[in-house]
């Protein structure tokens, strides 16, 4: 029997799940929980060697990864093992992985082998660096991307050197990337009849995730630097100290930057020739800075979050991991999901989808696999027979 699905919206879709780490994984997350039957090729634990890609089973990380899904073991080094994967490949509408290019040819299931036995399948791709060109056969890693990518260039303070983001948004921008392309593929599937392959990379959705800091050096040939806290145009946006802790405003425009300085009893700084201009603020930001700062140690965070949203200024606290989900607005969204663990001796907190659908929400139906948990029940639902099955487990395929 089919798991629960997690979600009515893509219900209809068979999506068989080659991916690893995290740019894979997140991907296939997001079809996991709109409802897709995903089932997670692995192999066979006898063929897994050292520690296994993306921490461990029961670790957090992987948990929160592959929630939503079955499990099939499969040893695609063996022929055997890659003739039943071509064979589900068949009836399946979408096929994701993030091998290295070369990798999926020599296995036998790269696209164009797929594609021969399903027109109509989707095939997913995530790279390091492209599937062709001068660096397609380099590894990728978040943090490469990063570099490469320039985020690391225009994050952290002035003179520091670079900095890595504190998330990997290199993994799980080019995911989220490969999501929509799938998602546009099976649209577009619906009027052609016909499947094609989507490809990204972690190089690829480092550098569209530049967005604004990239469109400054291709159209006008600024090269955008650290500004540590600070926001690079907006002026005064940033971190700010106050009585018992750090905040942060935003403030855009010159009738914003007004109702700050009122509302922090700074209207002294209205006065001030080096602040009256958006230009003027630019050259001067360091010493606003630091006179904003004098007055907002006259109170706490709490008080000033308030005061300054009350002034129709953008401003929020900061806060370390553990105090997030505390937060009444956190707790209303509800983005904390809870599923019992596959023993059922215990819970798991998982965070859901951020986005809501009103007709087909999503929600997590069920906790990530145990390796293999659901092999004979797939193979059995794609046509394979008691007998076949007992070969491939005593060929140790599956």
């Amino acid at each position: 029997m089919p798991a629960p699905r997690a979600s009515a919206a893509l219900a209809r879709f068979t999506v068989l799940d080659l991916t690893r780490v995290r740019s894979g994984p997140t991907a296939v997350r997001q079809l996991a929980d709109w409802g897709a039957d995903v089932i997670k090729i692995e192999l066979p634990e006898h063929r897994e060697q050292g520690d296994a890609l993306g921490g461990p089973r029961h670790g957090s990380d992987f948990q929160n990864l592959h929630r939503n899904k079955r499990s099939l073991t499969l040893d695609l080094k063996s022929e055997a093992g890659a003739a039943a994967f071509r064979r589900l490949a068949a009836r399946a509408d979408v096929v994701v992985e993030n091998f290295r290019p070369d990798v999926k040819a020599r296995l036998g299931i790269d696209y164009a082998t797929l594609a021969a036995v399903n027109p109509r399948l989707v095939y997913a791709s995530i790279s390091g660096f492209g599937q062709d060109g001068p660096y397609r056969d380099r590894p990728g890693f978040d943090q490469i991307a990063q570099g490469m990518g320039g985020l690391m260039s225009v994050t952290g303070e002035p003179g520091r050197g670079p900095m890595r983001a504190g998330i990997p948004i290199a993994d799980l921008s080019a995911g989220l990337f490969c999501a929509l392309g799938i998602l546009v593929a099976l649209i577009e599937r619906e009027q052609s009849g016909k499947g094609q392959q989507v490809a990204t990379s972690l190089l690829q959705a480092q550098i569209f995730m530049l967005d604004f800091q990239g469109s400054r050096w291709l159209n006008a040939r600024e090269v955008p630097g650290q500004a540590g806290n600070d926001h690079p145009t907006s002026i005064p946006t940033g971190v700010f100290k106050t009585r018992d802790g750090h905040i942060n405003i935003a403030t855009s425009g010159g009738r914003m930057w007004e109702r700050l300085c009122r509302a922090i009893g700074a209207g002294a700084l209205l006065e001030k020739p080096e602040y009256a201009t958006a230009a003027a603020r630019s050259v001067n930001r360091n010493a606003l800075n630091a006179e904003i700062e004098t007055y907002l140690a006259r109170g706490s965070s709490a008080e000033w979050v308030a005061r300054i949203n009350a002034a129709e200024v953008p401003c929020g606290p900061i806060y370390s991991i553990d105090q997030i989900y505390s937060d009444p607005q956190v707790e209303h969204l509800g983005l904390v999901e809870d599923v019992a663990t596959p023993d059922g001796r215990g819970t798991l907190h998982l965070v859901g989808q951020p986005v809501t659908l009103a007709r087909t929400p999503s929600r997590i139906a069920g906790p990530p696999p145990e390796r293999g948990q659901h092999t004979e029940e797939v193979l059995r639902e794609f046509g394979f027979s008691a007998a076949e099955i007992a070969g491939l487990r005593s060929a140790r395929v599956i």
